[in-house]
């Protein structure tokens, strides 16, 4: 409820809108007309009265109730609001803290109403879909579970036998595909999910994912059920989707835009310009294409140089140098066609003009140039790309349409990639569970770093959705693949293997995230927007103070004990675990644990 300085009446609000009240203002009415005008913003009552037309003139067209009013005929006072620590208008500006520590008022807010409800449509339509019409099964899967070889870090639960901890499932990916092996041919749930990752704006560490598994299905079969699945979900409100969408290989993705998950909303593609320097005597371009794998790339961006300043041009370099260890050079176009750079000093008139015409660059442009491997450039540049277009948008320049939905699918993912730690090793691009594509049968034995994968990742406006792949449904190969390429111990995953060798059908599927994808629809910053209850940048829950202090007497019963270091002190003296007694908060970089007993589950 909120109250009118004049006093003459109140806006109610539920989950539907806004309702103004009249408060009668006849002197027999004074007790109602008092009751209303002592009551605080944010009150909850109940008001009986007589629904009536607007007098005219008196029409607020900016309401979708603007033409009545309610004329009050009894009050019932339901609860009286405090003081709050903000007004629950949505041009009200809060820190994010301060709405996480209040997220039940916070909720209140007609923008979080509209996105949770939105969701909650989706997510009906989407059951629609899958069980009416194409026959799923929803099963739920367990939250507790074990271990999974590679992949994010795991949450890890005690258990009250010595030693022994559960793990929360970063996924339910064994589990649908045991499901398979079951005979339930087509399964799905709204999972969800749990990865003890840094914080990111797109990351949560619980999330919940659409989880989709058929058997006897082939990639295409998978694609084509997900674009129904959207395309009968989509809201009717944010317009139509055309399928099928749009399919690029990984190394197109890589070759012009310089990710896996790119932004086709705009263009400003990667150029390779190698073949402009290869008689160079320009040494860091010379040193860089004398090395196996080198390249020169460039990306043009229209307009730069009117656009960006110094500082913008400054940033760019510092972006490259800091994140990838890399030297960037930029060029500018000049209204007369020559070159403002370092570089254009030692290009001769030739190199000048092919590099124009390579790069299409025109009066007023910008290059970015960069010279190093593949696996260097293509990145670097792939994430300078997206800087730009944000700075031009900056600068009050369109170039990406917020309005506009580009679904993307990326397939032909390299099976496995180099470690990063240890590039002599190799890791699964996907997970360990992927199937190769048929034709690279043989390079899984003999050059496995060259295998591709029946890997399929879904992309929204430059953001991953959704990832599946076509699963490996033999014993003997996923036994291979754990043990001989990825290095992993194969006795964590014995229960999948012998599944595998009990007559699995082959089989696939894909999960898709609920909360990215509707943050997306409704163009919120961040995933935490369209989340009940999210976790705050550190994994926290502001509102309840989790995670929470566990007592000593409590861990008896799961036999562990926390060592705090006693050369640590706070501020004031203060040791870890008064520390940790006084916020609330368990930090285990500060402890060590260790068990109460030396036996073995």
């Amino acid at each position: 409820m909120a109250l009118t300085p004049q006093d003459l009446f109140v806006i109610l609000r539920d989950f539907s809108g806004l309702t103004q009240v009249l408060i009668p203002q006849d002197e027999t009415e004074r007790n109602l007309k008092a009751t209303l005008c002592e009551l605080t913003v944010e009150s909850v009552i109940r008001v009986t009265g007589t629904v009536r037309r607007r007098p005219d003139g008196q029409e607020n067209k900016e309401m979708p109730t603007g033409q009545i009013e309610v004329l009050v005929e009894s009050v019932e006072v339901l609860n009286v609001c405090k003081k709050l620590p903000f007004e629950i208008k949505d041009f009200v500006k809060k820190s994010e803290s301060l709405r996480m520590q209040y997220r039940y008022l916070d909720l209140r807010s007609s923008q979080m109403q509209c996105n949770l409800r939105l969701r909650s449509q989706l997510v009906m339509k989407m059951r629609e879909y899958l069980c009416n019409i194409h026959g799923f099964v929803d099963v739920e899967t367990p939250t507790l579970f074990k271990r999974t070889p590679g992949g994010a870090k795991e949450f890890v639960v005690p258990s009250r036998e010595p030693g022994l901890f559960y793990s929360l499932p970063q996924s339910p990916q064994q589990f649908k595909q045991l499901l398979m092996v079951a005979g339930i041919d087509r399964y799905f749930q709204l999972a969800r999910c749990y990865r003890d990752e840094g914080s990111k704006p797109d990351r949560q560490p619980e999330f919940t994912q659409v989880d989709i598994e058929m058997s006897f299905v082939d990639q295409l079969g998978v694609m084509a059920l997900v674009e129904g699945l959207l395309q009968y979900s989509w809201p009717t409100g944010k317009g139509p989707i055309n399928v099928p969408f749009q399919t690029m290989t990984y190394e197109e993705a890589m070759r012009d835009y310089g990710v896996d998950k790119p932004d086709t909303r705009f263009n400003m593609k990667l150029i390779d310009i190698s073949e402009v320097f290869w008689n160079t005597d320009i040494e860091f371009l010379k040193s860089a294409l004398d090395q196996p794998g080198g390249s020169v790339h460039a990306i043009c961006v229209p307009s730069g140089v009117k656009h960006f300043k110094g500082k913008d041009l400054e940033a760019l370099k510092q972006t490259a140098k800091t994140q990838f260890g890399q030297e960037l050079s930029t060029v500018l176009v000049k209204a007369d066609g020559t070159l403002k750079a370092p570089l254009s000093k030692l290009l001769s008139v030739s190199a000048t003009e092919q590099l124009l015409n390579r790069t299409g660059a025109k009066p007023g442009d910008l290059l970015l140039i960069t010279a190093n491997s593949l696996n260097t450039v293509r990145p670097l540049l792939g994430r300078l790309r997206l800087l730009c277009a944000e700075l031009l948008e900056s600068h009050g320049v369109p170039i990406r349409d917020p309005s506009a939905f580009q679904f993307l699918w990326v397939v032909d993912f390299p099976l496995f990639l180099p470690k990063d730690e240890e590039p002599g090793q190799l890791e699964s691009a996907h997970h360990p569970f992927t199937a190769l594509v048929p034709e690279d049968t043989e390079l899984l034995y003999t050059e496995p770093h060259k295998v591709r994968g029946q890997h399929y990742d879904l992309v929204l406006n430059g953001c991953e959705i959704g990832g599946g792949s076509i699963r490996i449904h033999k014993a003997s190969e996923q036994l291979h693949v754990l043990k001989n390429i990825l290095k992993e111990d194969p006795s964590l995953l014995t229960h999948l293997l012998e599944a595998l060798d009990s007559g699995a059908p082959p089989h696939g599927g894909i999960a898709l995230g609920l909360d990215r994808l509707v943050s997306i629809m409704v163009r919120a910053p961040s995933i935490r927007d369209v989340i009940a209850f999210p976790k705050s940048f550190r994994g926290h829950d502001l509102m309840s103070q989790a995670p929470d202090y566990v007592s000593d007497e409590e861990l008896k019963s799961y036999h562990i004990s926390v060592n705090w270091p006693t050369e640590s002190k706070g501020e004031e003296g203060v040791g870890d675990k008064e520390m940790a007694m006084t916020e609330g908060v368990l930090k285990p970089s500060r402890a060590s644990v260790t068990w109460t007993t030396d036996k073995k589950g």
